[in-house]
């Protein structure tokens, strides 16, 4: 980039870092409701909440996703920014609330997904390549060869794997015509969900991120909290392409140009997806752990100031950090990429059910699977496994197998990948869970949350509000805009529905596991 062009990105940024530190002494907006967006993988959900955590209206918006070649996922940005302004001017209009009765908005989002835009237009320069996408595989094989994986892992607590930010954003800036060159003249902004939503709310004017989504980059260091320079040059990346980063609850700026809303309204919380239903499941000490069952499942235990170093094939990762607090609070995290995409896979792709909350009724018609298993790795095999090349396998069939086999082994599988992350965990933290707090539109099936228990073999504890990541973004914004003061009047907010139990036997479990894995290592070989 020309110096002339750095120093004038240099003086953007101090001006804007001294206007946001400016405006974050404002006193909080006195309306009464929190917006909490909560984009995910395969649509967009509002909850507006009350300023003191009860929710009041939700809507939900689904959009299409686009699988140009095998293995990969992309989704397009407008479609993405269509679907936010659609949401959230429906649940306003649903809880009949105006723009001036929002006090601060929070934002949660599908992690690791990448959007390229033009600075000047806010337009996009590609669709958004997906967290699921495996583009990058041979890439990513190229560099573990290198050696270059006890380093990543080192600085950014993650393993090398295409379903991290870096290897994405090298992709777009090695494969779209001109994108590097424009990049250098400064007209490209990149970065995950959160910025680019917070860049169209603000009209363009703040380029931010917090901790938890730049954690899941690839490119900033654990430790630090901030880019690291050794990180950009490996990755070939700029660091001018990306946003600040910021902590989670705080002052990131203001809504302008929008018609739906007026301008001024504060946006005071941002986190990922994972991080943000930690801290609405209210684990906020250390060894809580939550398991969010949406399009992936994840499971985040809070290890708080200290970073656990997987030895399990776990992943370090910011969880937040809060306005104020000192050093950055950290989570031990396993993933399934696949988890209730797997029944939608069933109902889109198979055509074993018409709706999604089918596979309940269906899947109780069967005691067990009788043997079938459906091992999901539609899109490769997350954490403990790392295989990007493992495919979806159904085995185990028989002249007796019925669609409720089937769908029994889905909701089987959800609930096994889970058990495995679980072992993972146990294994590193030398400790066992007493419980674990469950989220997520799948979490209100009361069969996989009984599955889950039995084979866990701990309690799986449900709060009445599933939709905890709405929840951890509209309290981060809370304590962002100043309408909560701390930690305990977020936990007197969370309250439990349901406590599920294992009615499963330790020898059960063993051998139940056993042909799970048995499934496992056989999706590893097609």
């Amino acid at each position: 980039m020309a110096l002339s062009t750095l120093k004038s990105a240099a003086f953007r940024s101090t001006t804007k870092s001294a206007k946001s530190q400016k405006a974050d002494q404002r006193p909080p907006q006195k309306g009464r409701y929190i917006l909490a967006i909560d984009q995910g993988t395969t649509g967009t959900t509002v909850n507006l909440m009350h300023a003191k955590g009860d929710a009041i209206a939700r809507v939900n918006q689904e959009y299409k996703q686009h699988y140009p070649r095998p293995g990969w996922v992309e989704h397009k940005p407008e479609d993405i920014w269509k679907s936010v302004l659609a949401t959230i001017e429906t649940c306003m209009r649903k809880a009949r609330v105006k723009g001036t009765d929002i006090a601060a908005i929070g934002i949660t989002n599908q992690r690791e997904t990448i959007v390229a835009w033009e600075r000047k237009s806010s337009k996009p320069l590609h669709n958004a390549i997906v967290w699921q996408d495996r583009r990058t595989s041979d890439l990513c094989e190229k560099w573990k060869s290198e050696g270059h994986e006890a380093m990543l892992k080192e600085k950014t607590g993650l393993v090398i794997d295409p379903y991290f930010s870096a290897s994405k954003m090298h992709w777009l800036l090695e494969n779209v015509s001109g994108l590097r060159s424009r990049a250098e003249k400064g007209d490209v902004a990149m970065g995950t969900i959160d910025s680019f939503l917070l860049w169209r709310l603000t009209g363009g004017v703040e380029h931010k991120t917090d901790v938890s989504n730049a954690s899941r980059t690839q490119l900033m260091n654990i430790e630090s909290g901030q880019w690291d320079d050794d990180l950009l040059k490996f990755f070939n990346v700029s660091r001018e392409l990306l946003p600040e980063i910021c902590d989670s609850s705080g002052y990131f700026g203001e809504t302008r140009g929008l018609k739906i809303l007026p301008d001024g309204i504060p946006i005071t919380g941002i986190a990922g997806d994972q991080q943000a239903a930690l801290f609405g499941q209210a684990c906020f000490e250390e060894g809580e752990s939550k398991c969010t069952f949406g399009t992936g499942s994840f499971l985040l235990i809070n290890s708080g100031s200290r970073m656990v170093r997987s030895k399990a094939g776990l992943l370090t990762t910011a969880a937040w950090k809060l306005k104020g607090d000192a050093s950055i609070t950290y989570a031990l995290e396993g993933g399934a990429f696949i988890c209730g995409a797997a029944v939608q896979f069933l109902r889109d792709q198979m055509g074993f059910i018409k709706e999604s909350r089918e596979i309940e009724k269906l899947a109780s018609q069967v005691k067990d699977s009788e043997g079938v298993e459906f091992v999901p790795a539609l899109t490769g095999l997350g954490a403990p496994h790392w295989d990007p090349y493992a495919r979806g396998l159904v085995c185990g069939l028989t002249r007796g197998t019925t669609r409720a086999h089937v769908a029994r082994a889905t909701l089987e599988a959800m609930a096994l990948q889970n058990t495995e992350i679980l072992l993972a965990m146990k294994e590193d933290l030398g400790q066992s869970l007493r419980s674990v707090r469950v989220d997520g539109g799948a979490a209100a099936n009361g069969l996989l949350m009984q599955l889950q228990a039995d084979y866990l073999g701990v309690d799986v504890v449900r709060p009445k509000m599933i939709e905890t990541t709405s929840a951890g973004a509209a309290y981060l914004a809370a304590l962002g805009a100043g309408l909560f003061t701390n930690l305990d009047e977020i936990k007197k907010a969370w309250k439990v529905d349901r406590t599920y139990r294992s009615k499963m036997t330790d020898e059960a479990r063993a051998e139940r596991l056993q042909r799970w894995q048995l499934a496992v290592r056989r999706a590893r070989l097609t």
